[in-house]
Formats: structure tokens, sequence, C-alpha cells
């Protein structure tokens, strides 16, 4: 029998979908002989005590979950997310660096310093680009700090505020679609495949209204064995790129094929979407964090 820590926030307990999931994450660890807890904040020297952890708080540097994944890895525990997943995927700015090196597909990317935001700039990316431009802060996380610019004024006016965040910014190619893939890979392999459809009038899957709502689409879970063979090996080649653990590889489609658009750590997983086709990534999930032992 294995021990694995569950590792949460109070805002992932918050959350039915989300929590609904960890329930049924703990139950196929029950149903597996093993033993699964809950551990929050205060309970993080009970960590050296497992044989795994399994993060499900927001996994910055900064945040305590970090912290978490540190402490496990310091002590010999398997950890899902591993710290240097965490510090790739919570900088845009290094994670594209990882996936150009290996080669993977993304859309025209370009990198600013923060010396160099200018009229001049904006106006050459533009040609270059396209309009609108996608601009993102490095450390943006649930299409935070993720906004277009289609004028030299908006240009400036986003790139400077997302500066007050960071020294540099991400400018890249916008990709008009109805939907973004995600696939959820594990250590190497395909865990899920799901569309999240884009709400209408909208551009991306997620927006934060200013008086503090948020506007989401629909999410479709697709089988494994119906998915593009085409996406699959994308999205795996974006994810080894950056690690052997849990990621999940957002994709868009145009008339080359398959562009990553970026590659998550931590990945969502709620009850009724990423798990709707394919249930079994639970006992996948307990599998990798405990194997079983010869």
């Amino acid at each position: 029998m294995g021990q694995l820590g569950i590792y949460v926030e109070r805002h992932t307990i918050s959350s039915s979908d989300e929590m609904n999931a960890l329930m049924r994450l703990s139950q196929v660890a029950r149903k597996l002989g093993h033993r699964a807890d809950f551990l929050f904040r205060p309970d993080m020297y009970k960590i050296p005590e497992y044989d795994a952890i399994f993060i499900r708080a927001q996994t910055d540097p900064l945040n305590s979950a970090y912290v978490a994944a540190r402490t496990a890895e310091m002590h010999g525990v398997r950890v899902i997310d591993e710290p240097d997943a965490i510090r790739i995927c919570c900088d845009k700015v290094n994670m594209y660096q990882h996936l150009i090196r290996s080669g993977v597909p993304i859309p025209e990317t370009r990198v600013i310093d923060r010396c160099d935001i200018s009229p001049q700039l904006a106006r050459q990316l533009f040609s270059e680009l396209g309009n609108p431009v996608v601009l993102k802060a490095p450390n943006s996380s649930f299409s935070m700090y993720v906004e277009r610019a289609s004028t030299v004024d908006e240009f400036l006016s986003v790139a400077r505020r997302f500066l007050r965040r960071a020294d540099r910014i991400v400018a890249q190619k916008f990709i008009q679609s109805s939907f973004d893939w995600r696939v959820g890979v594990l250590n190497g392999e395909p865990l899920y495949v799901c569309q999240y459809v884009i709400p209408k009038r909208r551009w991306k899957i997620l927006t934060h209204t200013p008086d503090g709502r948020t506007i989401y689409g629909p999410v479709k879970s697709i089988p494994l064995e119906k998915a593009p063979v085409r996406l699959i090996k994308c999205a795996v080649k974006a994810a080894s790129a950056i690690g052997s653990g849990i990621f999940g590889v957002d994709l868009k489609q145009d008339d080359t094929g398959y562009l990553v658009i970026e590659v998550n750590d931590n990945p969502t997983i709620n009850a009724g979407d990423e798990d709707q086709a394919n249930g079994e990534l639970y006992e996948r999930l307990i599998n990798f964090l405990l194997p079983v032992r010869s």
C-alpha cells in the first residue's frame, strides 16, 4: 500500500468540479489499495511521510505549491508537478525557448525587452506577425495577462502594463479558431484529449470581465483512440520538451497542421470535462505516482 498526499489550497476545494475530480482520484487510489490524504499549507511538514505528492494548487514559483514541490523533491518523494516543470511553465519566455529548441511548431513568436518598446516596434510587429498581435506576460495563467492589440496605441498600452510584471513580454501571431485543443500528457503518453470551445464574440477560451465575471465555453471530451494522430504526436513532443510529469498542451489547428500555443503544468482536471471520455485517467495517475513494486 502506498501513501498519496494531495496538496490543495482553499481555491481548489471551492470549485465543485475540481473537488469532485479529486474525490474520484482518491476513491480510485483506495480501490487500488492505497491511502490518499488531502494536505493543506499547515500540513506541509508531513510531506516526507508520503510516497508521492500530487499538487492541485496554483503552481507559481512564488506560491506555497512550489514550496511543496521542492520539499517533496528534497526528500526523494515522487511529485507532480516537479519544481523544474513549474519554473519552466510559469515563465512563457523560458517555455517557448524549450519548445523552439525541441523543434515544436508554435505560432510566430517574438520576445520583447522592456527597452525595445516603441511605436516603431509596434508597426514592425504588425507587419511581421499580422494584425492583431497577441501579447502575453511571461507569468500569465488562466488567460489572464493575455490580450490582443490591433493599433499602435493599444500595443503600447498593453505592453507597458504587462512590463510592470516582468522585464520581457511575448508577442505572438494571432490564430483565429472556434476552439483550442487540449491534450493532457503524462510521462510522455497522452492522458486525455478535449476541445475548449471559445465563447461567442470572444477570441480566447477564458475571459475575465472588468466586473469580475469569468466567461468560458463548454468542454468537449474526445476518446484518445478517436483523436487525430498528428495532434497527439505534436502534443507529446511539446510536453517532452518540458519534462516527464503531467502537462496540458494547448494547440490550435490551421492549414499547416497543429501549432502549440503553450504547455501548462498543473493542468485542469474537472469532473465531467477532461475525464468525460477518458475516465481511466485517474487510475493512470495513481499508477504513475505509486508504481507497483516488484
